[in-house]
């Protein structure tokens, strides 16, 4: 990533260093951002914003402390996904009527899983947990 810089790299060049993105979101002014997973046994998962006219505006890392604090009760399957990117794994629990996504991620030297829950009726975050990824896999 260090061929690439912000305000200066186009975003062919992110694709030619990053390849193609899992997931391209792309905003009413024109923006789009390009998510990349590094998943599954990954612990990264990273964003790269472009500008209306190509040019790579910033990027960033999305599986941190402060992206998990913004996923609260009550936010759709979508809200989550354009936060966090792409889980890991998805998982139904029918007869508690709930959805689990989880993201592998990195606290300092060790690897955690962040987990969101979702009632499956009303597709809506319902809570959030973490775990050591040590004592799941």
């Amino acid at each position: 990533m260090d061929k690439l810089e912000k305000g200066i790299s186009s975003e062919s060049d992110v694709r030619m260093v990053m390849g193609k993105p899992e997931t391209v979101w792309e905003d009413e002014d024109g923006t789009r951002a390009l998510q990349y997973p590094k998943g599954p046994e990954g612990v990264r998962t990273w964003e790269f914003v472009i500008d209306k006219s190509g040019t790579l505006k910033d990027y960033k890392q999305l599986l941190t402390q402060e992206s998990f604090a913004r996923i609260k009760p009550g936010m759709t399957r979508d809200e989550v996904r354009r936060l966090l990117g792409k889980p890991r794994t998805v998982v139904q629990y029918k007869l508690k009527n709930e959805e689990a996504w989880d993201w592998r991620y990195q606290a300092g030297t060790d690897h955690r899983f962040f987990n969101v829950h979702f009632d499956i009726t009303s597709g809506r975050v319902t809570q959030t947990s973490s775990q050591d990824a040590n004592n799941n896999s």
